[in-house]
This record gives C-alpha cells, sequence and structure tokens, in this order.
C-alpha cells in the first residue's frame, strides 16, 4: 500500500489509501455549513459529567454550554462516522450490582449538540478506559483496564447498544516492575500486578483488531469475524513489549502498513510494520518520547497522527510536554522538538476535525490547552487558550 515519501506525498499508494487525505478534505469541506461541538469526558465528581462546548473554527476556542450530568467517569468517548451517535464509558466496578463497567449511547442532537440518552450496557469488565467503532459501523470495541478483558458491543441503527457479543480476557504473568527501556532516574512503575487492556482498535480493513495490555506487557493480535462480532486469538496471538514498558495506546497509519504505539513506563514510541494480510506486527523501531539527556520519571500517556499522516505527536505526563516527531519514507519516525503543555499531566491530546488545533487535556490542572499546528513543520505553537475542565479525560468532535 502507499508509502510516505521524505516530503509527505503519497507515493505508490493504491486508490483506496491515496484518498484518505482526500475523502478527509471533503468531508471537512461538508461540514462548513455546519456548527461544531466539542464533547469532553472527565472524572467525576471533579468533573460534572460529559462536558458540552460549541467551537470556534477560526481560532479552535471553546464555548462552554450546559455538561451532561448523571454519569459516572465517562473517561472515554468516541462519536459514529455519521455524527449522529456518541458513546462514553463510566469507568467503574459496580454497575449494576456487577464488578463490571458500563457504556452508554447518547444521540447527538442537530444544531444543538445537545445529547439524548439511548442506551446503557454492561461493558462486561471493570474499569472501561477505551473505545473504537468497527469500520462497517456496526460494533463497538471497549478495553477494561481494571479486569484486563476486552469485548464487543453491537450497535443498532439507532444507536442503541445491545450486549456484548464477544469478550476476552487473556491471562499472562505480571510484568516486570520497572521498565528495562525506562530514561535514567525514572520511577515509573504502575500496575505491573495483572493483566490491564488499555486500548482496543479494529485494523483498517475491519479484519483484525489489536489490544494493549499494560500490565503484562504485550501487544495482543485477534481475528476479527464481521458477521458475528467474536474476537478470537490470531496467530502468533502477541507481540511482547520490553519489560517493564507498558503498552498504552495505538495508532495506525492511514497507509495500512504501519502501526505506532506508545508505552506508558518506558515512554517510548514503537513503529511496526504491519501486514494487512495477516494481521500481524514486526517491530521496526523503538525510540525515547524524552528530550536526548532527560533523566527521571515521566509516563507517556497518548498518541495521535497528524491528519496528513506525516507527524506524529505523543504527549507525556509529569515531564509535561507534547512531543513532535516525522515520519520517514519507511515509516521509521525522527524527532523533531518538543512544547510544553501549559499545564499538568496531558492525559489525552486530540486534533480538531480540521486538523489546525490541537487540543491537549491537562488532567491534574483541570484545564484544556489549545495549540496550533504547522502543516508544513509539524511544530505546536500555543494558541493562549484555555478552557477550564474538572479532570479532563476524552474529547471528541461532531459538525451537526
Amino acid at each position: 500500500m502507499a508509502a510516505v515519501s521524505a516530503m509527505g506525498s503519497l507515493a505508490g499508494a493504491n486508490p483506496a489509501s491515496a484518498a484518505q487525505p482526500a475523502k478527509r478534505a471533503a468531508a471537512a469541506a461538508a461540514q462548513n455549513d455546519k456548527a461544531w461541538f466539542a464533547f469532553v469526558g472527565t472524572y467525576t465528581p471533579h468533573g460534572l459529567g460529559i462536558h458540552r462546548f460549541r467551537v470556534d473554527r477560526a481560532t479552535g476556542k471553546l464555548d462552554a454550554l450546559d455538561p451532561v450530568q448523571g454519569i459516572e467517569n465517562p473517561s472515554a468517548l468516541v462519536i459514529d462516522k455519521t455524527q449522529r451517535f456518541l458513546f462514553s464509558t463510566s469507568e467503574v466496578k459496580n454497575y449494576n450490582g456487577t464488578t463490571n463497567g458500563s457504556v452508554s449511547s447518547y444521540a447527538i442532537e442537530a444544531g444543538t449538540g445537545a445529547l439524548h440518552p439511548v442506551s446503557t450496557v454492561n461493558s462486561q469488565g471493570a474499569g472501561p478506559v477505551y473505545l473504537s467503532l468497527h469500520p462497517n459501523g456496526r460494533y463497538l470495541l471497549v478495553a477494561n483496564y481494571n479486569s484486563g478483558s476486552v469485548a464487543v458491543l453491537p450497535v443498532g441503527e439507532d444507536g442503541t447498544l445491545r450486549d456484548a457479543v464477544s469478550m476476552q480476557a487473556p491471562q499472562a504473568p505480571a510484568g516486570a516492575g520497572h521498565a528495562a527501556e525506562g530514561v535514567p532516574g525514572s520511577f515509573a512503575i504502575s500496575d505491573h500486578d495483572g493483566p490491564h487492556a488499555h486500548t482496543i482498535v479494529p485494523s483498517p480493513d475491519g479484519r483484525f483488531a489489536i489490544s494493549t495490555d499494560l500490565g503484562v506487557d504485550r501487544t495482543y493480535l485477534w481475528k476479527f469475524d464481521e458477521t458475528s462480532g467474536a474476537l478470537a486469538p490470531n496467530e502468533p496471538a502477541f507481540v511482547a513489549a520490553s519489560a517493564g514498558a507498558g503498552p498504552r495506546h495505538v495508532a495506525f497509519h492511514p497507509n495500512g502498513r504501519w502501526l505506532y504505539e506508545v508505552t506508558e513506563e518506558a515512554s517510548t514510541l514503537v513503529a511496526y510494520g504491519y501486514d494487512a494480510q495477516h494481521g500481524t506486527l514486526t517491530q521496526m523501531q523503538s525510540v525515547s518520547t524524552l528530550p536526548p539527556g532527560y533523566q527521571g520519571t515521566s509516563f507517556a500517556s497518548e498518541i495521535m497522527l497528524s491528519h496528513d499522516a506525516r507527524f506524529i505527536y505523543v504527549a507525556n505526563r509529569l515531564h509535561d510536554t507534547i512531543a513532535q516527531f516525522g515520519i520517514g519514507a519507511n515509516g521509521q519516525v525522527h524527532w523533531i522538538g518538543e512544547t510544553p503543555t501549559g499545564g499538568d499531566y496531558p492525559r489525552v491530546i486530540r486534533f480538531d476535525p480540521s486538523g489546525r488545533f490541537l487540543y491537549s487535556l491537562n488532567q491534574r490542572s483541570d484545564h484544556i490547552a489549545i495549540f496550533s499546528a504547522d502543516k508544513a513543520s509539524g511544530k505546536l505553537r500555543f494558541t493562549g487558550n484555555y478552557v477550564a475542565v474538572g479532570s479532563p479525560s476524552d474529547i471528541a468532535f461532531a459538525a451537526v
């Protein structure tokens, strides 16, 4: 499939992969006559629930609207491709008399961005922390951190969630308490006491899924049955991370040939070659997300690709920076620089629908800092704009 040249153009691309940026641009153009809204998940009670904002497309500023209350710890959000429905975790361990969490769906009201409850179901595990939608739109994938399980929830055409059709909870020995690849002086140790699923995402073609387990230092590879929604272990079933690294989040390159992973304890960015036919990974590179010479503790948290897929951004907690990397023609990355987040403990970073503005959710500072992204260099510049949100944990955008 497509390869990205040193200048960032798509070379040797098949029509599907080459069309990705064009499709995104066309979709953005179609949204110009619609209002943009941002939805921010939080940890309650410090946060009020799902906070709602109207987005100023020219400046990236967020203007607060009434929040949606009554949901506990809506820590992860995702919006379907029709932008009619929002899905949210409730990161708890006591849903409806069980030891599990839950996932809820909401209808997004056109013109106002108001959220109307549709359904709530068991997440099939404790502490759900991540959601993703299958490309066919019929399944929602959820990672449950505390129980180490991943599950598949069917989605109806009206946004109604149904009970899980598949759940996997692979067992493995706990990972090392200290990251072998950690920077000097690091005391980054967290939850290497058993399985802790942190992410699950479908492959671009929907035939496979990738999940990470921070607690056992594994990236799991799954076969995905698009008819039934069933997950089954692939062959091989996992890729082992370096000892104590703590695989956290992943992102596919739109060319379908590369996958990038950020590790929490080691604070590394790992580049993999992805075999789309077999759903397997081959490590190409592992680099630090921290600047040369850094010593001390930091926890990498999030990874994002720029809309044109020429750059990668990684958030570092405690170091409180956003590292910027360029992507070479072979899929490997190179350091560009770093930008302070303007706050404490950036849990999530996200681009707005245009790709012009990047939002850093600084969890311990109780705010979101807004940056502009230079499309030529990949560098970030603080816009001077903040918005106050208690314990922000995720942000999703819709044009309705």
